[in-house]
């Protein structure tokens, strides 16, 4: 998956980043027990997100041993109503993102991928018979969006409109139209900045391999000095997802979902268009869970 829906973590409070690290621990370990072990190696910081949009309330919390971490003796969970949705989301996603690259990696890209697929198929059939509505939603989507790359379409929009239709679809259906219309269009718009973000992330690398890239395919060798045209864009999408939260009532993660919002993915975004991002990336991994 992608990762680059975090918080700013300089800018939270105690509380909050204590906060945010169990939600992370509690879906980690949601993912180990309702998956299986495996599953836990795909552990999102995006699906933490989605785990605290459909929360609200304070989490419970208990002491519980990390798996991957031997030398914490444990580690504070979260556990939140959100979590085991948000876990059942992010398997399904990672297993047909691994289907993606089977369909269209370069060859050690598809060996490495159809591996891992293997590995999380089980985990996948878990997770689909949970959220079989979602399961469609991810399917058709990355479909249609294999037709457009095979295409080599040249339109921003209609590429990324695929993406965020797909994440739209992570949050089920709660009943109230006002919050599920507002939930999925703060969906779809971050997933429409993270596909662009993405793309550009990946510009160099997909040129190198001669993958698809919408950035690429829309601007050709011009993509530097279309880059004021892409953060616009990018900005757009950020402030009517900023609109669509304010319409919601996200209880106690209010201030951590505006931090993210506001803060973190400016932050991530500044990062990849000025190429530091891998570096600091890898480097917050070594650091943070």
């Amino acid at each position: 998956m992608f990762g680059y829906v975090r918080p700013n973590r300089d800018e939270l409070k105690v509380r909050q980043l204590r906060d945010y690290e169990a939600l992370y621990c509690g879906l980690c370990s949601s993912l180990g027990r309702r998956h299986g072990f495996f599953a836990r190696f795909f552990l999102n910081y995006d699906f933490t997100f989605l785990a605290m949009l459909l929360d609200g309330g304070r989490p419970e919390t208990e002491r519980r041993r990390c798996p991957t971490r031997l030398w914490c003796r444990k580690k504070t969970c979260a556990i939140a109503g959100g979590v085991d949705a948000a876990a059942d989301a992010g398997t399904i996603l990672s297993y047909w993102k691994l289907r993606d690259t089977v369909a269209d990696g370069t060859f050690w890209a598809r060996t490495a991928a159809r591996l891992l697929s293997v590995l999380l198929r089980r985990g996948y059939r878990r997770a689909a018979g949970h959220r079989p509505e979602f399961d469609r939603t991810v399917r058709d989507c990355l479909e249609e969006l294999q037709a457009l790359e095979r295409e080599n379409c040249p339109s921003l929009d209609r590429t990324a409109d695929t993406f965020a239709r797909l994440l739209a679809g992570a949050a089920p259906a709660s009943g109230d139209a006002a919050r599920d219309r507002a939930l999925g269009q703060l969906l779809y718009h971050v997933g429409r900045w993270i596909y662009l973000v993405d793309a550009w992330d990946d510009l160099a690398d997909d040129r190198r391999t001669g993958s698809y890239n919408p950035i690429s395919a829309r601007f050709g060798g011009e993509t530097e000095a279309n880059r004021d045209y892409l953060r616009t864009t990018l900005r757009h999408s950020l402030n009517l997802a900023r609109s669509a939260a304010a319409l919601l009532e996200l209880g106690h993660w209010r201030e951590t979902v505006e931090n993210i919002l506001f803060l973190g993915l400016p932050m991530v975004e500044e990062l990849v268009f000025t190429g530091r991002w891998k570096a600091v990336n890898q480097h917050n991994r070594r650091q943070n869970p």
